[in-house]
């Protein structure tokens, strides 16, 4: 299966205090924001069952992965049915610019008896920060056929990377099915790939200058 993103360099907004009032409204120069590196791990992919691959300009990477399957009926235990993936995510980018996800693409497949039911969540956050983003996406059987959504995150304002320092972006990935309205239904759930795509927003405050 394959996990990928892909950093979409524009869209931008600016944030300004105080006066002069003033508004910049540039994004930093895509050919000065790269992916420098990508790591793994979670039950989901435990480490030896996936491999990363940054494309030649650094502006994309792909995860493959082998076990990000859950799957719930007879001949499945518990932990076979919850299963998640972190992601951690190093870009580089200029300084006074700070960046979040906006938006996100899921990509899979779904097989759920009826009264199985099945949920895939994503959440978003930065190394250090407390404040997270997350969307989530719910199946219901009867059903078995691929799916594609795209989730666009509400609050993403409120997840900003923070100013003043490089900070890597962390993905969580979380997916889970459960039969307790049919305890004798069998269901699975694939993620074949997320596409992440970040926004940047210009990170500048003024104020009056002293007399």
């Amino acid at each position: 299966m394959k996990f990928s993103a892909i950093l979409a360099l524009a869209g931008a907004a600016a944030s300004v205090m105080a006066v002069p009032l003033a508004v910049d409204v540039s994004a930093p120069d895509p050919d000065q924001v790269t992916v420098e590196g990508v790591t793994y791990g979670g039950s989901g992919c435990p480490q030896g069952t996936a491999s990363v691959s940054l494309s030649l300009d650094k502006k994309s990477f792909t995860v493959i992965l082998d076990e990000y399957i859950v799957a719930v009926g007879s001949g499945y235990t518990v932990t076979d049915a919850r299963k998640n993936c972190q992601l951690n995510v190093k870009l580089h980018y200029p300084s006074g610019f700070q960046y979040s996800v906006y938006s996100s693409d899921y990509r899979g497949y779904a097989e759920l008896d009826e009264g199985v039911t099945g949920l895939q969540k994503a959440t978003y956050y930065f190394g250090g920060s407390t404040v997270q983003s997350s969307v989530s996406t719910a199946f219901k059987g009867p059903m078995s056929q691929d799916y594609l959504i795209h989730d666009e995150i509400p609050f993403t304002s409120t997840v900003w990377s923070p100013c003043g320092e490089i900070a890597s972006l962390n993905i969580n990935s979380q997916v889970r099915v459960e039969n307790s309205a049919n305890p004798k239904g069998m269901g699975f759930l694939t993620t074949d790939s997320i596409d992440g795509k970040v926004s940047f927003k210009v990170g500048v405050k003024w104020q009056v200058c002293p007399e």
